[in-house]
């Protein structure tokens, strides 16, 4: 699974890295993430649905239905396993008419089972670059107000063997290659798998990160040997 995730950088550079024009859409302006959780409005790519041009957006983690009655439940869809994606009425709609997203990351957290404690690591990409985690996003209109709520999940997928030591699960971690198709394709069921072992890196950090209230970039650093 993903419950925690970084992402350090600029708007300006994840604008940069996915091809977003500032003149398609403002970008938002918002702070590092070092410890970015369920709940909090964090950086998305997605297709603007009128015009098709990718867009960075600010939008909730945890998934709300379009049909949900209260927005209340999202707090428990943070994460779609990608083998049910097609099917689960929670992430249907959003699969099928194409509301699929890119989640920028840095890396993610996982925590380890070690006796009867659970150890956080931190999980990137060894060349350091940005990983591009994919996601579904659904706008939900509440009845009350009126007023739109965009939100995000992340499709997981089984482990590979640098992660499987960790978890059992993982976030869908695309290709680069992979990322036009994966947002405009009918059906790209077939990208919805582990990214190769070769390419992650993990080590141990401070428990610090299990507080959602610590945020910095020393949660990232390894612990001392």
């Amino acid at each position: 699974m993903c419950g925690r995730f970084v992402q350090q950088m600029p708007p300006t550079a994840y604008a940069r890295l996915y091809g977003v024009k500032a003149e398609d859409a403002p970008l938002p302006n918002t702070p590092p993430r070092y410890n970015a959780a369920p709940t909090q409005k964090l950086l998305v790519l997605r297709r603007n649905p009128e015009n098709g041009h990718r867009v960075l957006s600010l939008l909730k983690w945890g998934l709300v239905p379009v049909w949900a009655q209260d927005s209340s439940g999202g707090a428990r869809l943070i994460n779609a396993r990608s083998e049910t994606v097609r099917e689960k009425p929670s992430f249907r709609a959003a699969w099928t008419k194409k509301r699929r997203c890119i989640i920028p990351a840095d890396g993610f957290y996982e925590w380890q089972r070690h006796e009867n404690t659970k150890r956080p690591f931190y999980i990137t990409l060894k060349n350091r670059a940005p990983m591009s985690l994919a996601g579904l996003w659904e706008g939900w209109k509440d009845p009350a107000s009126g007023q739109w709520l965009r939100t995000f999940t992340i499709l997981t997928c089984p482990a590979n063997e640098a992660v499987a030591m960790l978890h059992d699960r993982m976030p869908v971690i695309l290709a680069r290659n992979d990322i036009s198709s994966f947002l405009t394709a009918p059906d790209p069921y077939e990208l919805l798998r582990p990214c190769p072992a070769r390419d992650i890196e993990s080590w141990p950090v401070s428990s610090a990160v299990n507080n959602v209230h610590n945020d910095g970039p020393d949660l990232m650093q390894p612990l001392p040997a």
